[in-house]
């Protein structure tokens, strides 16, 4: 999934981002509010971690900015302020939730995670579709009583389906969740990898959960619950 950093502390921006791409996030940084403003123009994100403390336009001025204009992405208030009044004033203006500074990054990171199942619908840390199982902590999916080993792109690819099945997926947009950029019509760095996560994932099974959608791209297929 892609975040938003929005920090302006460059240490602490690069250190939060280092930690999340190591658990399995795209991870962009912005260090002021304008700039924070032409990434969510630019680029597609499923979470904005925003600081409130910011030059140029403070995070609430960005929040209200985007709340405004009927972006719906789940904000995250990052700030050293930690008076109710602050609190409720930016959960007020739109902010999904609230962590204050200093924080563990495993707060940080149970409530992005918490905040992600919020939007795709999901209420529980594994993620299941059909006899397909995915625990979204441990990075463990098993098919089945298989246990399935994916490399690091494998699974980010295979999370990011999962979390938008039944809906049609553009190379493109795959292209940016998974590896962060896109790279035009020329690459084929997605239908290697759909290659690659349907002979784990698919082969030997008769019920195949990956869909090419002719002239879209790839689409994860809804598989009622097993019994």
């Amino acid at each position: 999934m892609r975040i938003l950093l929005v920090e302006d502390e460059e240490d602490l921006a690069v250190t939060i981002q280092k930690r999340l791409v190591s658990e399995h996030f795209i991870v962009d940084i912005a260090y002021n509010g304008e700039e924070a403003i032409d990434q969510t123009i630019a680029n597609d994100y499923d979470l904005i971690i925003l600081d409130i403390m910011l030059p140029e336009k403070s995070g609430l001025e960005v929040l209200e900015e985007l709340r405004e204009w009927e972006d719906n992405t789940p904000v995250l208030v990052l700030t050293a302020r930690d008076s109710l009044e602050d609190k409720v004033k930016g959960l007020n203006m739109g902010a999904d939730d609230y962590l204050t500074k200093p924080f563990a990054f495993e707060e940080l990171l149970a409530r992005i995670k918490t905040l992600l199942r919020r939007g795709v619908r999901e209420n529980s840390n594994v993620i299941k579709n059909g006899n397909l199982v995915v625990n979204t902590v441990e990075y463990q999916v098993y098919r089945g009583d298989k246990r399935i080993d994916l490399t690091s792109k494998e699974y980010s690819l295979l999370e990011y389906l999962l979390r938008n099945r039944g809906y049609p997926l553009t190379r493109g947009q795959i292209e940016e969740h998974v590896w962060g950029y896109m790279s035009g019509n020329n690459s084929n760095v997605v239908d290697v990898y759909i290659r690659f996560l349907r002979k784990k994932i698919d082969d030997g099974f008769s019920e195949k959960l990956i869909e090419t959608i002719r002239g879209k791209g790839y689409r994860m297929r809804v598989i009622k619950d097993e019994k």
